[in-house]
């Protein structure tokens, strides 16, 4: 299939490139649609194919003009990295120079939730009707959706993969699959958590008794695949985020990937406040939150005014004592 999918002068070389990628352990999903993506305009160009060039692949950075600046230059990022690896087996083949690329914008500060953030948004969960002749279950998968990515930091894509055999009722754990990196792992569940899921499961078996424990956990049958999507999370939790009245300073709504962040800043004030070693609790974190790399996980920990505070305290708790304040000298201002 994939070969199918390029059919430029680069094909060879890209199917190659992708090959290795995944070999070592990487999905390489987007970077392959980039390169796709690539390969068809290169194709559309004329016949025989063109080859990447500096003309051709301003063109090619055109046609990405209505993206946001970064991004293009993920993208462009994408063919320059491939052109390097090019380059081993075709020397004089062209790289793109980083130069020209657009300029990155700031990365967006994501909102934290509170617990008290969480309560309201699950209250408004439970206050809001359902429609039973439509999706019965919508308000329901949409609280137990807050719930996981709240309090087991998943990545929206690890979210909506879940099925009903991945969670253990007699170990309560629930099992991650060949995530980013495929890379599975297993997460036991406090037993309020557990009883969420449990809930949710009867529930689920009350509405759509024909759907099946290999399908998706939150299941909906007006869903691509009988599965939640992106776009129907995101349209309920702006829903409930109107309803809460919670937004970011600049007035915009917060993200679905903001509740990983949270996840990860929560746990750190919780481990400062509890008096335990921080720094040694940081690999557990990156494993939980499914990192290759503790490097990763440090994107995630924001010094928000909470952590601030907790770390203060532990601070003063610990030094407190050998801080002398500076007597001003006279004539000093």
């Amino acid at each position: 299939m994939m070969q199918d999918t390029f059919r430029s002068g680069l094909a060879n070389d890209a199917l190659r490139y992708i090959a290795l990628k995944q070999t070592l352990g990487r999905g390489f999903e987007n970077s392959s649609r980039v390169l796709a993506n690539l390969d068809a305009f290169l194709l559309g160009l004329g016949n025989p194919p063109v080859d990447l060039t500096a003309a051709t692949f301003g063109k090619w950075t055109h046609t990405l003009s209505h993206l946001s600046a970064n991004t293009r230059l993920a993208r462009m990022r994408v063919a320059r990295n491939f052109c390097i690896y090019r380059r081993r087996l075709v020397p004089a083949c062209f790289i793109p120079d980083p130069c020209l690329f657009p300029k990155p914008c700031p990365l967006l500060r994501p909102y934290i939730f509170s617990e008290t953030d969480v309560a309201r948004l699950l209250g408004h969960c439970d206050a809001l009707p359902e429609k039973a002749t439509r999706s019965p279950l919508r308000w329901a998968g949409t609280r137990l959706a807050i719930v996981l990515l709240y309090a087991t930091g998943l990545r929206r894509g690890e979210l909506f993969r879940l099925t009903p055999q991945d969670y253990n009722p007699a170990a309560k754990t629930l099992l991650i699959r060949a995530s980013k990196f495929h890379r599975s792992r297993l997460l036991p569940l406090p037993n309020d958590l557990a009883k969420e899921v449990e809930g949710h499961l009867l529930a689920r078996r009350r509405a759509y008794p024909s759907a099946l424990a290999t399908e998706p956990l939150l299941w909906s049958p007006y869903g691509r695949d009988r599965a939640y999507t992106g776009t129907r999370l995101r349209t309920n939790l702006c829903l409930l985020f109107n309803h809460a009245g919670i937004k970011k300073s600049d007035g915009s709504e917060p993200r679905v990937h903001d509740f990983r962040h949270s996840f990860a800043v929560n746990a750190l004030i919780r481990w400062y406040r509890a008096g335990v070693d921080v720094q040694t609790k940081l690999p557990l974190l990156a494993t939980w939150l499914g990192h290759v790399s503790i490097f990763s996980t440090y994107h995630y920990l924001h010094f928000v005014d909470d952590l601030r505070q907790a770390a203060n305290d532990r601070f003063t708790e610990s030094y407190g004592g050998l801080v002398v304040p500076v007597e001003k000298k006279r004539g000093d201002r």
